[in-house]
Parts: structure tokens; sequence; C-alpha cells
């Protein structure tokens, strides 16, 4: 028996409100959901606890995803400040209810280099772990690969981040996709990845500068990721981020679930689209 366990959960709480999101997930069969604060942290603490209790109840894993107003590299003092409180506020409210990924975009190059960006990020990144552990938040940093390649968070960087400041990272693979217009071999990119990890995942739209926006996940787009991941040793929490997270959380368990109890398949972790 393979000793791994995928995780397929949806962002956001389809408008429900999380209490309502967390039950709607576990009547789903679903595994995980992740807390969306995409304009602000504005969750208060007794709402944190009681969607953390019921999470816990549903067996649901959460995670945080931070607001989107982030950048760690910025030259401006006040908004890296900013940046960086937004990131402390994610964590405060995630240890209050038992997230552990606090997932955020890490920056921009601007006009500066790809290793300035990158030296600047990590410095961040480093201020930013003391203070979670001064304050003793049992979460992750986790910056996202991002979608467009003028933008920075690409695999590499991203791995390269972890190695050197011992934060960890979120893999997007549809960013990923859409910054290699299209043309991505998912086996490749699982055998980089460390045992535990967390991942986002939806149809994408993109061009030339990278991704549009996200779609709705059909199974045929999702197939070859699913294919890749079956018969793996990994253990992933899989955010759905399409404009029906949840409706199409379930098909991606579906599908995951159909593959794992057919006939040994032939791997095709290749796409192009």
């Amino acid at each position: 028996m393979l000793d791994r366990k995928i995780r397929i959960g949806a962002a956001g709480s389809d408008g429900l409100g999380y209490l309502k999101a967390i039950t709607k997930a576990a009547r789903m069969g679903l595994g995980c959901v992740e807390v969306a604060f995409t304009y602000g942290v504005r969750m208060k603490p007794e709402e944190a606890e009681a969607v953390g209790r019921l999470a816990r109840e549903k067996d649901i894993t959460l995670s945080v995803h931070a607001p989107y107003y982030i950048n760690l590299a910025a030259d401006d003092p006040t908004k890296l400040a900013a940046s960086k409180e937004r990131i402390l506020s994610s964590c405060r409210m995630a240890a209050v209810m038992g997230a552990r990924n606090v997932v955020f975009h890490a920056g921009f190059y601007q006009e500066r280099s790809a290793a300035k960006t990158f030296a600047r990020i990590a410095r961040a990144i480093e201020n930013l772990l003391t203070a979670v552990q001064k304050n003793r938040w049992a979460v992750v940093l986790c910056p996202e690969t991002t979608g467009k390649p003028a933008q920075f968070g690409s695999l590499d960087e991203c791995l390269q981040l972890a190695r050197e400041t011992g934060c960890g990272f979120t893999i997007d693979f549809s960013h990923l996709l859409a910054r290699a217009a299209g043309n991505i071999d998912y086996g490749k990119v699982l055998d980089r990845l460390p045992r535990h990890v967390h991942a986002h995942f939806s149809g994408i739209e993109y061009g030339p500068k990278g991704e549009r926006k996200h779609l709705k996940t059909t199974p045929k787009f999702f197939r070859p990721l699913a294919e890749a991941l079956v018969g793996r040793c990994i253990d992933m929490t899989l955010i759905s981020e399409s404009p029906r997270p949840y409706q199409d959380a379930a098909m991606m368990k579906r599908l995951i679930g159909k593959l794992e109890a057919g006939p040994p398949i032939r791997r095709s972790a290749r796409t192009s689209t």
C-alpha cells in the first residue's frame, strides 16, 4: 500500500461563510478548505476559533491565503512594512484556527534583476520567520508559484527560497502551465517536490505573457496531473481555485479515485495545450 495521502478541497467559502463552507466540504467528501483573505484579514479571532473547531470535528485541513496586495521586494519602506503586516496578520489568524500553510504571492521584479529581487524577498521572509517563531505560531510561510514569467515565483525560485530560508511554498500547477505556455511535464515537476506539498489547481487561460484568468476545471484538463499523482508516495493538500471551486474539487477527487481503482494506466504526465 502506498504511504501517501492526497486531500482535495476548495478555496474560499463559496459565498456561504466558512462555517457553512466547511460543513459543505465535509458533506461533499472533500478534505481541505483554503480560507481566502483576498482583500484583507477581516475575520475576528472568535470566528477563527469556531472555524478551526468545526474543521477539526469534520476532519477538514485548513490553509490560509494572505491578501493579494503583497510585494516583499518593494522599494518603498511603507509598502514593504504593509506587505509584511498583511502576511503576519494572516499567520496570526491561521494560528488561531489551526491552519498550517499560509499562502502568498511574494513580489515583483519591476526594474530589478531576478537575483536582486530574490535577495530582497529572501531577506523579508527571514524577518517574517523570526516573527512567526517569536509568536510561536505553528504555521508555514508558503510563497506561491506564479503564472507570469515577468512575476517573481518560478518553481526554481520557490524551491531556492525554501532551501535558503527554511520557508515552505505552494505549487500552483496551473500557474506553472501558464508560465510554460501550456507545455508541462507534471511527472518531472512532481519529482522535484518534497514529500509534503501544498498545491493549487484550476483551469486557466493564458497568453504570451502567461496567466490571464482562472477557468472552470474540466476532467480532460485535470487528467494529466491526476495520472501523474496516482502511484506516487506524496502527501498533498490540493486546492481547487476555479470559479466553481467546490464542484470542481469534487470532480478532481472522483477522477483520482477512478484512476486509483481502475487498471494500471499508461503514464501520460505531459500535457501540451
